[in-house]
């Protein structure tokens, strides 16, 4: 999954506590395995090199279900949420400590193949009609193996806990005895510190941000989080929190806030009523609902 990830759960004793790890860890291991773009035995890599076919490439009903979502992102964001625009990748690299910043040239010419508009999807087939097109999962599937990870500990027995992927979290329920996980936000410009703080007994929640996955270029921070319409990195925004039922919505509604920028953003973030916590490029709060601000 590129992060750290962990699981904290009461389990009545040691044999169950490694079975239930066990089991995540094989569920998450089987969608990273699946869905990576790192890969070349990965299902996202057959669909790939299945772009410029004409017929397409069959996908079973878990990837099915997991374009109708991103499908829908793509709608709700104005086209801004698009898993096309992993070709992108190609041209920014945010792991590179001598990175430097591609041509406008490069990115137009990459541009030229990114827009969910350009794919057709009719299920079970899926169809990448562009030579050189791919999708990647990363804004989605994350956060799905953290839903599905609490369905695993939910099955067997699991009712307190939680899963964190990265500091995307899905809460399995409260402490035994009642009280909420104590959930921190990192503060996107000081590290180590947090900035905001929330307790959940129930539900999910994720973060976008700028601090991450970024490269500092003669003082600017570029976040990894991409435009597809411009092929640029996001401004205006360093980190946005949102909780929600699952952590695939709260993950996409961070994603989607962040990619319409601060104004925008915000006030479509607003229109849905959930718990949320936002900074500016600066990394200072500029808004937030029932979060609580440690001194």
């Amino acid at each position: 999954m590129g992060c750290p990830c962990g699981i904290q759960f009461y389990a009545v004793d040691d044999q169950m506590a490694e079975n239930v790890f066990k089991a995540v860890f094989a569920e998450v291991e089987r969608l990273n395995h699946y869905y990576t773009n790192y890969s070349a035995s990965s299902f996202t890599a057959a669909i790939n090199r299945s772009a410029g076919e004409k017929a397409g490439i069959l996908v079973d009903p878990e990837t099915a279900t997991l374009l109708d979502y991103a499908q829908q992102c793509t709608l709700m964001s104005d086209g801004l949420f698009d898993i096309t625009a992993g070709a992108l990748r190609r041209a920014w690299v945010f792991e590179d400590n001598n990175a430097v910043l591609p041509s406008q040239e490069t990115l137009d010419k990459l541009l030229t193949i990114v827009g969910w508009e350009k794919v057709k999807w009719e299920n079970p087939r899926f169809t990448l009609p562009k030579k050189g097109m791919m999708i990647d999962f990363g804004g989605i599937v994350k956060e799905y193996a953290a839903d599905s990870a609490e369905k695993t500990c939910r099955s067997m027995g699991v009712n307190h806990g939680f899963i964190d992927m990265g500091g995307d979290i899905k809460i399995i329920g409260p402490h035994i005895d009642g009280r909420p996980w104590g959930i921190g936000v990192n503060h996107p410009r000081v590290r180590g510190k947090e900035i905001a703080v929330i307790g959940l007994g129930t539900g999910a929640i994720a973060t976008s941000g700028d601090y991450e996955r970024s490269i500092k270029i003669d003082g600017k921070i570029y976040s990894h989080i991409l435009n597809p319409k411009t092929g640029w990195p996001v401004e205006g925004i360093s980190g946005v929190t949102v909780v929600a039922d699952h952590c695939l919505i709260a993950g996409s509604l961070t994603t989607i806030t962040f990619l319409k920028g601060k104004d925008k953003g915000i006030k479509w973030l607003k229109s849905f009523g959930v718990p949320f916590f936002c900074a500016d490029q600066y990394g200072m709060p500029i808004a937030s609902r029932d979060f609580d601000f440690p001194k």
